[in-house]
């Protein structure tokens, strides 16, 4: 289509990015009956994937925030703190992830956050959770809001899997919608990288949600201020793509199938690795592999496991032991899960 549309060119986006992408963009993430859209509170621009997302807004809030203290969980994704570092913040981290269950450490989140410093900006993910796959429930999302309101803390999200964690884009973006539903700030980072596989075209959104119509309009005015000395313009084909699905209602229900059907194969990979060790008698409680949701599993391996792995079996994931979920097959499953009883029953 974009390709026999003579219409199209290659002229310069404006900073801010296409003005299409960037309302299709918003009303994917805090939905199209969203107040804060209709009220005019949202400021989006397009940005270079989820990563330029965050380093914009990071800047943005470097120069503008009157906090310079933001809270990262424990672990996080790796190019996280280089985000935040660069833009001259502080970095402090909240417990999250419990190696002793491969689950959520819910109360030491609470208790981390609860004494963090007031106004302080928490890096949050809004549905598979990088590396861990671990994810509060909406419960505790909810008791995450609560708190967070009460501190004045400012969420700052992550969002890269938008329907690639439960098959739907609406209930992967739930917590998003949660906090923006009370009235209060928040920025969200959106990438196309993953739930649309536009690796390389880099494309991506930030949103900054405001209390205000007009603060949003001048939140707009300074983080085209951002943007242009750094890169002045934005790529415009996949911009091109994503408006193209997100605009004709076939090939956005024919994305939708897809991503349920990626959602599907990964659930039945996780389902194929549990069973797999299971009937090899692997030491150890692997639950936490169905347990956990969207592209990665923290294994529970170490190090020296890991180290074990490559090693014998030339096997290579990071030495925290997550596995990205994706990259597995039912072809490959039984020779990761020799690998897997070979390194706990060897190491133990």
């Amino acid at each position: 289509m974009l390709v026999n549309e003579l219409s199209v060119d290659k002229e310069y986006l404006p900073i801010t990015g296409m003005a299409e992408f960037n309302k299709l963009s918003a009303k994917l993430v805090f939905g199209p009956e969203s107040p804060a859209i209709k009220e005019s509170r949202v400021t989006t621009v397009q940005c270079l994937s989820g990563t330029g997302s965050l380093r914009i807004g990071a800047d943005f809030l470097g120069k503008h925030y009157h906090q310079h203290t933001v809270y990262l969980s424990q672990p996080t994704y790796g190019n996280h703190p280089n985000f935040f570092s660069a833009a001259g913040f502080a970095l402090k981290t909240y417990r999250y992830y419990d190696a002793k269950t491969c689950g959520l450490d819910f109360q030491g989140l609470l208790d981390d956050l609860g004494s963090a410093t007031t106004g302080a900006i928490v890096l949050l993910q809004a549905s598979g959770h990088n590396p861990t796959g671990v994810d509060p429930t909406s419960q505790q999302w909810e008791q995450i809001r609560q708190l967070m309101r009460l501190k004045r803390l400012l969420p700052f999200f992550d969002c890269a899997y938008q329907g690639l964690v439960s098959g739907s884009p609406n209930a992967d973006v739930e917590p998003v919608r949660m906090f923006v539903s009370d009235g209060g700030e928040c920025l969200v980072a959106q990438s196309y990288s993953k739930t649309m596989g536009l690796y390389a075209e880099r494309i991506g959104a930030l949103h900054i949600v405001c209390k205000k119509a007009e603060v949003a309009r001048c939140v707009e005015s300074q983080l085209r201020l951002v943007i242009r000395p750094m890169y002045s313009s934005p790529p415009i084909h996949g911009a091109s793509i994503v408006t193209t699905i997100l605009r004709d209602r076939d090939m956005y229900n024919e994305w939708i199938i897809e991503l349920k059907a990626m959602c599907d194969r990964i659930a039945r990979v996780r389902q194929q690795l549990f069973d797999a060790l299971h009937v090899r008698g692997t030491p150890g409680n692997w639950s936490h592999i169905t347990r956990q949701v969207g592209m990665y599993t923290f294994s529970g391996l170490n190090e020296e496991q890991v180290a074990f792995m490559t090693k014998e079996y030339h096997i290579y994931m990071s030495s925290d032991g997550r596995i990205n979920m994706a990259g597995l097959g039912s072809k490959t499953v039984p020779y990761l899960a020799d690998a897997m009883h070979a390194a706990v029953t060897r190491t133990f």
